[in-house]
């Protein structure tokens, strides 16, 4: 995923969660950080103090680790964004970024699932797994997998805490 890519994902996150859009500086410190840059570096890209620069920095990842709800810091942005964007596009039923492709054609991490067609050859399921739940519910083995807890995995997803601990 390129780098303006992740600043779209992180941007329509953050304004997802917010209601504000990043300002220049934090896209410049997502973009420096992703870079092994030092914040000196970035507040010289972006003229301002290197103190500036990392007290916006440190605001930044307080808030991301918020939004995301796990722990971020400049030493595990990568591998953050990385997973949280694989969360948003394996929702939002778009390639995998670790597919051959470089490129997504679209990421819109603001909307609903799409409520798939029902499949009358199977059984009905209870009312938790119709619709757009049911893909929720599918989704919850493979969240599991990159190491979200229960209730990661109920926020990510929508669903009730409740719902999330009786799946298999």
């Amino acid at each position: 995923m390129d780098t303006a890519h992740i600043l779209q994902f992180v941007d329509e996150v953050v304004c997802a969660k917010t209601g504000k859009h990043l300002n220049d500086l934090q896209r410049g410190i997502i973009e420096g950080i992703l870079k092994r840059q030092k914040y000196s570096d970035i507040a010289y890209t972006y003229g301002c103090t290197a103190g500036h620069a990392k007290d916006v920095g440190y605001k930044l990842l307080h808030m991301l680790s918020d939004v995301f709800g796990e722990s971020v810091d400049k030493r595990n942005l990568k591998s953050v964004l990385k997973r949280q964007s694989t969360i948003k596009i394996a929702l939002n039923n778009s390639n995998n970024i670790e597919g051959d492709s470089n490129t997504i054609n679209y990421i819109n991490g603001c909307s609903e699932l799409p409520t798939p067609t029902p499949d009358k050859s199977q059984p009905p399921t209870p009312d938790y797994q119709d619709g757009t739940n049911q893909v929720k519910i599918e989704m919850v083995a493979k969240l599991r997998q990159l190491g979200l807890k229960d209730e990661q995995i109920a926020e990510v997803l929508g669903l009730a805490w409740e719902v999330v601990k009786q799946i298999d």
